[in-house]
């Protein structure tokens, strides 16, 4: 595969589908399997992506009520626990309901923290976290950093 820099991601977000199957698991379960997910690229760090909900047991995840963040370009994220018998994944999903215009392609697609669930996959290959516990993004081999998100980093 290609090696990818995160620093030549745009500054303004962009979205492009992802050539990799996706596939997220946690509690001994496949919580979703897309071929059909997104790539959001920004500058610094990796890539998160996205799901579409048709591709997610969605009944396996649980609204977060209260818990929203806004991001300057794609707007007011909700947020959802994982939860597979009596194990739960707090706050280990979120999605963008109503996204800001340009961003619109984001309605009805879910993005996992791959560091709050047991496995989230690209192709075959397990995604690593990006540091720090706001940011989602999938660290996988052809990624080249420094990613933000460690400690110092904010800033970027």
């Amino acid at each position: 595969m290609e090696r990818e820099s995160v620093w030549d991601y745009p500054r303004r977000p962009r979205i492009e589908p992802s050539e990799r199957e996706v596939r997220i698991e946690f509690g001994g379960e496949t919580v979703a399997q897309s071929a059909r997910a997104l790539r959001v690229l920004e500058t610094a760090s990796p890539p998160q992506i996205y799901l579409p909900e048709a591709d997610i047991r969605m009944h396996l995840l649980r609204d977060v009520a209260g818990k929203h963040t806004v991001c300057e370009w794609k707007g007011r994220a909700s947020y959802f626990d994982v939860v597979v018998g009596d194990q739960e994944a707090e706050a280990a999903a979120f999605s963008y309901p109503e996204p800001n215009g340009r961003y619109s392609q984001l309605r009805d697609h879910i993005s996992f923290y791959p560091g709050r669930v047991d496995g989230a996959f690209l192709g075959g290959e397990r995604a690593r976290p990006q540091e720090g516990e706001f940011y989602a993004g999938w660290i996988t081999d052809e990624l080249e950093g420094p990613f933000k998100g460690a400690p110092g980093t904010l800033g970027w």
